[in-house]
């Protein structure tokens, strides 16, 4: 049972009133409340309890806080130095907001408490900007009726996570974000000797998108009904073929993202893509009146604006009982094709979408073209778009301002371009790490661990692909090289 104390905190001349701690939680969760209430960082934080300076990872049982108590604490706040009147305007003395801008990235996330896999997601959804968008609008006037109160609350908790990163220059203590998720979601509440337990990245990235697919579908008929099944949802058509019997029947899923089957014959994402979209499954035969084995052969219908690819790389292991991983490298591009992943009549649709876009980057390399000389093989290679600078990748839609209205309508060519990539560092999924390496609107690279986000280089972005212990790539985005017709 979760065990909540309200303190005062005495620091220089104030006296914080009311602070409410989950001594559940780490100390430096603590820290990491008076860090916003105070601005002195957590390692500059000198707190006296009983038997001396409190530790980050203390047992609050030991420390026998009570109630109303007051502690004392000592640390220097960061400065923010201010300019003369007439004087240079230096970036630290611009509004929190101008600064963000200046950096060119936002804030990162303090750790919690194994909570790297939560800050990671953040991060990586974070930097859709149409979901952000859709998050901004979101009030409790336009919540759906049959929305529960705890889906209700985390979608609020993520739309204002999501505006202060945006808005803050220092790095953010999530703990309303983490209360309502745990609330919504018990497994990530889970404890081991009185710790909360590293938790599956992938689960948290699912359950969040699942929430916030029913919070955002919109109430009026004439706007989309489900702004994250349009972003994320890839609408699979499968086959499926009973080889004892001949039967054969279909069927239709939609997906919030694709597998990524890793095998001793897999050394590239796009071979994994094809292993994920086949497989074997039991089902009841109506011919043979019992149950019988199905093949399953699946392939792309409908494609989303960012398409997720999760690289499966956990099992369960008997002999240890937990999760272990498959360190196998697994290569991935900066730009994906899926054309051949696709259905024949979504080739069909993509075919014009593919030579505009052909023709568009041709001319930008100084290629002659022509829609005259089309052909399916162009189509399927993209040949003259391999290779172009990532100012060619962007489509004329894709520099409209967001909701502007347009007079063409942007259509999908089957291209992606790399946009963010979710680390895990470890041999299991219960432990190790998760980082957060996101592309910005600038085209530059950033490294989000946890509180600490540094710049990376975009060739060093592809090497996250496995084969040792360093972080390799567990779930990776892709946006949509789009063009208007």
């Amino acid at each position: 049972m979760i065990s909540k104390s309200n303190l005062s905190v005495k620091w220089q001349k104030k006296v914080l009133e009311g602070i409410e701690i989950d001594t559940s939680q780490p100390p430096y969760v603590f820290k990491a409340q008076l860090y916003d209430l105070t601005g002195v960082p957590p390692e500059r934080q000198k707190i006296m309890v009983k038997g001396g300076l409190l530790k980050d990872d203390a047992d609050w049982s030991t420390i026998g806080v009570k109630n109303g108590q007051k502690l004392m604490m000592m640390g220097t706040a960061d400065e923010i130095v201010k300019a003369p009147e007439k004087g240079p305007v230096f970036a630290e003395d611009l509004p929190e907001e101008e600064q963000v801008t200046n950096l060119g990235y936002s804030a990162g996330l303090f750790n919690l408490g194994n909570t790297c896999y939560m800050n990671s997601t953040i991060q990586c959804l974070k930097s859709v900007p149409e979901l952000k968008s859709a998050l901004s609008k979101y009030s409790l006037a336009g919540r759906s009726n049959d929305l529960d109160q705890t889906s209700h609350m985390l979608t609020v908790a993520t739309r204002d996570l999501f505006g202060e990163l945006d808005k803050s220059v220092k790095a953010v203590a999530p703990m309303q974000f983490w209360t309502v998720l745990r609330k919504k979601y018990p497994q990530f509440g889970q404890l081991h000797n009185g710790i909360h337990m590293q938790q599956d990245a992938e689960e948290c990235w699912t359950q969040l998108l699942y929430t916030l697919s029913q919070s955002l579908k919109a109430p009026s008929s004439n706007e989309d009904p489900d702004t994250v099944k349009a972003l994320f949802g890839v609408n699979l058509l499968s086959r499926l073929h009973c080889q004892e019997s001949g039967e054969e029947s279909s069927e239709s899923e939609s997906v919030y993202s694709l597998k990524c089957h890793i095998s001793q014959e897999v050394n590239h994402l796009h071979e994994g893509l094809k292993r994920g979209l086949r497989g074997e499954l039991e089902k009841t035969s109506s011919s043979l009146g019992r149950t019988a084995l199905f093949i399953k052969e699946s392939c792309i219908d409908s494609l989303p604006r960012y398409l997720t690819v999760q690289f499966v790389r956990f099992f369960w292991k008997r002999e240890t009982n937990q999760k272990a991983k498959i360190l196998r490298k697994v290569d991935y591009p900066l730009e994906l094709d899926v054309y051949d992943l696709c259905s024949d009549d979504l080739r069909k649709k993509l075919e014009a979408p593919r030579q505009k876009l052909r023709d568009e980057e041709g001319k930008k390399l100084g290629l002659q073209t022509s829609a005259k000389n089309s052909s399916k093989d162009n189509d399927v290679k993209m040949a003259d778009a391999e290779g172009s600078s990532n100012g060619s990748r962007e489509s004329s839609t894709d520099n409209q301002q967001e909701g502007a209205p347009s007079e063409r309508e942007a259509h999908m060519t089957g291209i992606y371009d790399l946009v963010a990539v979710l680390t895990h560092k470890g041999r299991s999924a219960d432990s190790g790490h998760y980082v957060a390496w996101v592309k910005q609107e600038s085209g530059k690279w950033i490294q989000y661990d946890d509180d600490s986000p540094s710049p990376q280089r975009e060739e060093d972005i592809t090497k996250l692909s496995g084969g040792g212990d360093w972080h390799m790539a567990y779930i990776i985005m892709y946006k949509a090289r789009t063009v208007s017709m």
